[in-house]
């Protein structure tokens, strides 16, 4: 199958303008009525226990699955799952690990420094030890008869 592409070169090889001249008019009746559409994802809100709270709320009440109620409060069906299953976000605490993890992110999106690890202290050469001294008879690589 040609592409419309190769199908123009031919049409130009052979000289055929009046054909060249008609698919062009296509296109420009084609680019006035090409519309802009909307984006089909859409962005999810900021999980908060309020809106937790809304979802087992619908949850119970309603025998929405967890893809309609997803929808509805305009999150990813994943939250869903782990407010009805888990209990995630049900509290303000900030220490929360689903709460640590958006943190994070969101550091990460606007370019924060990510925090550096402390250095470990150096190791003093008193607390080092010596490294062990090779047994009498033997060379390095090669085993004592008495080693076997």
């Amino acid at each position: 199958m040609a592409t419309l592409k190769e199908f123009e070169e031919a049409l130009r090889e052979h000289g055929m303008n009046m054909a060249l001249a008609l698919l062009e008019r296509l296109r420009e009746r084609d680019r006035a009525t090409r519309t802009v559409k909307p984006a089909r994802r859409l962005t999810g809100q900021k999980m908060t226990p309020d809106l937790a709270r809304a979802i087992l709320d619908l949850h119970a009440s309603t025998g929405m699955t967890q893809q309609e109620i997803a929808f509805k409060v305009g999150v990813n069906q994943g939250r869903v799952n782990e407010v009805i299953k888990r209990g995630k976000w049900l509290s303000d605490d900030p220490h929360a690990p689903e709460a640590v993890a958006r943190d994070k992110a969101i550091a990460r999106m606007r370019g924060d420094p990510r925090p550096r690890k402390a250095a470990r202290p150096a190791k003093s050469a008193r607390g080092m030890k010596e490294p062990a001294a090779p047994r009498k008879g033997t060379s390095q690589g090669q085993l004592a008869f008495g080693d076997l």
